[in-house]
C-alpha cells in the first residue's frame, strides 16, 4: 500500500498518520507525535510520553531511514534468529531490513493507539521455512510491544528472537539496572564462553554485553540524571541482553553519534536466545510481550 491508502485504510485522526520521508519509506506517527514507526523493519524509532522532557528511547544522531539498511536505535526486531548464526544470513536476521504490512489500528482510552504489523515469510535465501511474524505495538503513557511467531510451514525451525530496545540516558556512568540479581549470564564481551552469575545491580565502567538467561525477571533501569526510572517487565521471554559498547568499540561502530553518543544509550533487550532458543512445530505460534513504563 501506498501513503494516500495507508492512511484512508488505517489512518485515525491525531492518533495515527502515515507519510514517506525522503528516502521513499513510509513511516507512522502515532499517539499525536509519542512516538514513530518505520515499516521497514517494523522498527519503532521514538517514543517520548507526554510529561518526559527526554525520550525514552535512543535513536543516533546518524540514524537516518535507508531502504534495505537498519537503523541504530529504537527498537530493532531481531528475527527470526539472534546474534550471529552459523547457517549464515545477516546478524540478528532480516526482519530489519524487509517492509512489513499493517494489519490492523485501534484507537485506545486516554489517547493511545494500538497498530499491528506482519510479515509473511515464503522463501528467504537464509530461511528456507514458511511462517508469519506480527509485532504489536500500544502507545499510550506506557508501552507494550508483543512479538508472535507461527510456522505456517510443514517442518519445525527453531527460533531465536528479541527485541533490541536501546533506552536513552542521561550517562552510561551514572545509570543503574536492577532486577538480575542471581540471573546466569554468558559474557560476550569477554569472549562468550564465560558463564557467570550476577551478583547485585549492574553499573557500568567498561564495555558490557551479555546475555541473561532462563529468567523472566522485570529489570528497573534507575537514571538520577534524567530523574526516572525505566520498568521492563515481560511475558513469554526468557532471555535479557544487557550491552553498551564503550569508547573503543563505539569509535570503531562509528554509527553511534558524534562525540560521545554511546554515553547516552543502554541497550535491555528482551527475548528468546542460546539456550532459551524455541523449538516451533508445524501450526505451533509463539509469542513474548514487553511493558516498558516510566516513573
Amino acid at each position: 500500500m501506498n501513503v494516500e491508502q495507508l492512511n484512508r485504510e488505517f489512518g485515525l485522526p491525531k492518533l495515527l498518520t502515515f507519510f514517506s520521508d525522503e528516502s521513499g519509506l513510509i513511516l507512522a506517527d502515532l499517539a499525536g507525535g509519542q512516538a514513530r514507526l518505520c515499516l521497514q523493519g517494523a522498527h519503532l524509532m521514538h517514543w517520548q510520553p507526554k510529561g518526559q522532557a527526554q525520550p525514552v528511547l535512543w535513536l543516533s544522531r546518524e540514524a537516518k531511514p535507508v531502504i534495505g539498511k537498519s537503523l541504530r536505535g529504537g527498537v530493532p526486531v531481531c528475527w527470526p534468529w539472534f546474534g550471529a548464526r552459523s547457517a549464515g544470513g545477516p546478524a540478528h536476521g532480516y526482519a530489519r531490513t524487509v517492509p512489513w504490512q499493517v494489519a490492523e489500528a485501534k484507537p485506545l482510552s486516554g489517547g493511545g493507539v494500538r497498530l499491528t504489523l506482519y510479515w509473511d515469510q515464503t522463501e528467504h535465501p537464509s530461511w528456507p521455512h514458511a511462517c508469519r511474524a506480527e509485532l504489536c505495538i500500544e502507545v499510550a503513557s506506557d508501552l507494550r510491544i508483543s512479538l508472535t511467531t507461527t510456522n505456517t510451514g510443514d517442518a519445525a525451525f527453531e527460533l531465536s528472537e528479541a527485541l533490541h530496545t536501546y533506552f536513552h540516558i542521561s550517562d552510561i556512568a551514572a545509570v543503574r539496572l536492577h532486577g538480575l540479581n542471581g540471573v546466569g549470564y554468558w559474557d560476550k564481551a569477554g569472549g562468550g564462553t564465560e558463564f557467570c552469575t550476577q551478583e547485585g545491580s549492574l553499573s557500568f565502567t567498561a564495555e558490557t554485553d551479555r546475555v541473561y538467561v532462563n529468567s523472566a525477571a522485570t529489570c528497573v533501569l534507575e537514571d538520577p540524571g534524567l530523574k526516572r526510572r525505566i520498568v521492563v517487565e515481560k511475558q513469554g521471554s526468557l532471555s535479557t541482553v544487557v550491552w553498551t559498547p564503550w569508547v573503543d568499540k563505539a569509535q570503531r561502530m562509528g554509527d553511534l553519534g558524534e562525540p560521545d553518543g554511546w554515553r547516552e544509550m543502554l541497550c535491555v533487550e528482551s527475548g528468546n536466545a542460546l539456550e532459551n532458543t524455541l523449538t516451533l512445530q508445524p501450526g505451533e505460534r509463539h509469542g513474548f510481550q514487553v511493558h516498558y513504563q516510566v516513573a
